[in-house]
């Protein structure tokens, strides 16, 4: 029971950042994204997956590898986005 609650939280906070990937996509524009947030929340992640590791907890494992992903996608798209707006 426990490790499926596990699972469940990991889905929904991975799977809530889709919409804000796709939403930058659309737009090609990331600049109500906090820099500073995203750069916070990703180092953040970066830990959580790493005490999976350190702990074998297979969904926090799986989970904030995606997360992780998805941050740096949300990253690159700040980047190169605020690349193209300033020039």
């Amino acid at each position: 029971m426990l490790e499926t609650l596990g699972y469940i939280a990991g889905i929904l906070t991975t799977v809530a950042f889709v919409p804000q990937v796709m939403q930058i996509y659309r737009t090609k524009s990331a600049k109500d994204v906090s820099l500073a947030m995203f750069l916070l929340f990703t180092v953040g992640v970066a830990l959580w997956l790493a005490y999976g590791l350190m702990t074998h907890s297979f969904p926090v494992v799986a989970a904030n590898t995606v997360t992780l992903m998805l941050s740096f996608v949300i990253l690159y798209f700040k980047w190169k986005y605020s690349k193209t707006s300033n020039t």
